[in-house]
This record gives C-alpha cells, sequence and structure tokens, in this order.
C-alpha cells in the first residue's frame, strides 16, 4: 500500500462530512454533469471516493464503473448505493490501468477533485483517451490553487510533510493545456467557487 492510498484509508470515515461542508460546489457539479450524459452511456468514475456522486447520477445513466485507489472508500460508497437499492454501479478498489477497463468503452469519464493529486497526469490523460469512445467526454472540477499563492504555499509545505496528499498547483491555463495535450477539445469551462479556484470542465475526445 502506498503513501497516498493509507491516506485515503484513513480519511475514508471522515470525507463525506469533510466535502459535504461544501454542498453548494457538489450540487453544482452534480447538476452541470448530468446535462452532458444520456440514459444509454455507460460512465467511468475515476477516484469516486464514497460514491457521493456516482450515486446521485446513476439514475441518469445506463451503467458506472467506479473505482478508487482505497478499499475503504469503495466499501462506504457500496453501502451507500445497497441501502439506496442502487444496482447499476459497479464500485471497485482499483486504478484506472485496470485490464478490466477496456479501451473504447467509455461514452463519458468522471475526474472530480482528482486532477490535481495524480503524480503523472498526463500519462492518466492519455489512458482516460484510450478508454473513450469516439467523441466521448471527460468531465471533471479541479482546486486550480496555483491561482492562489499563499494557499499553494502552504499546501506545499502540509504535502512535505504528511499531513495532505501532494497536490498539484494547477494554474488554470495550465490544467487547460494540460488536458488539451492529452488530445482533448475543451467544451465547456467554469469557475465554480472563486474561494478555491475550482474549475468545472468538459472536454471532448478528438
Amino acid at each position: 500500500m502506498d503513501k497516498s492510498e493509507r491516506f485515503w484509508d484513513k480519511t475514508a470515515s471522515q470525507y463525506d462530512q469533510i466535502e459535504m461542508k461544501d454542498e453548494q460546489t457538489y450540487l453544482q457539479i452534480i447538476q452541470r454533469t448530468k446535462t452532458h450524459l444520456k440514459l444509454s452511456d455507460i460512465v467511468l468514475d475515476f477516484g469516486c471516493g464514497t460514491g457521493l456522486i456516482a450515486n446521485e447520477i446513476a439514475e441518469y445513466v445506463k451503467g458506472i464503473h467506479a473505482m478508487d485507489i482505497s478499499s475503504n472508500m469503495i466499501a462506504i460508497a457500496e453501502k451507500k448505493a445497497n441501502e439506496r437499492n442502487i444496482a447499476n454501479i459497479n464500485y471497485a478498489h482499483a486504478t484506472i490501468f485496470d485490464e478490466r477497463y477496456k479501451k473504447g468503452s467509455f461514452d463519458a469519464i468522471l475526474a472530480f477533485h482528482v486532477l490535481h493529486l495524480l503524480e503523472d497526469e498526463h500519462i492518466v490523460l492519455q489512458r482516460m483517451n484510450e478508454l473513450l469512445k469516439p467523441g466521448g467526454l471527460l468531465i471533471s472540477a479541479t482546486p486550480c490553487v496555483g491561482e492562489k499563492i499563499f494557499l499553494s504555499s502552504l499546501l506545499f509545505i502540509a504535502g512535505r510533510v504528511g499531513l495532505t496528499p501532494n497536490i498539484r498547483s494547477f494554474k488554470i491555463r495550465n490544467l487547460i493545456d494540460t488536458i488539451e495535450k492529452g488530445s482533448f477539445s475543451i467544451v465547456e469551462s467554469d469557475c465554480l467557487k472563486k474561494g478555491s479556484q475550482e474549475y468545472f470542465i468538459v472536454a471532448r475526445k478528438i
């Protein structure tokens, strides 16, 4: 188990309370995501956490494959889905490179609060691109802490001492460039929250 997996396993039990302090942003993400999905869609939720978003959009798509590197997060997500009798989500403790995910098999990939945590975002974006069907969508929400110099410095220090995972201090222009370099074209880009400079970006596979 690597450092990142240990961190998220430890955080899992408090994850919902931490995330729902910003409930309005989550509701915005869910509403905006729904507008880009169809009932026939097969979706991959990359870094699904405790299923906060997957469980809310399940009724709007045909099926969801939801994965996370934290087994504790997956256990909580599955429990919540079972309590709500949601039958079209397949939760898995896995990485995006798991062989169960086949090339060209997804209509959309969701990447919420995860791109800034990747060690090599270029390789992951390349993998996302190959997993998507032609014209498939990458739907993401990412805090661009590089726009906030003081916050960026604090998070860098916190990451070095192990209080948080290492966080990439994206500026919005860097983030868009990175996504475009992964053979995507930007469909929509909007700041959800000024305080954290969190950006909702939809990109289409070229």
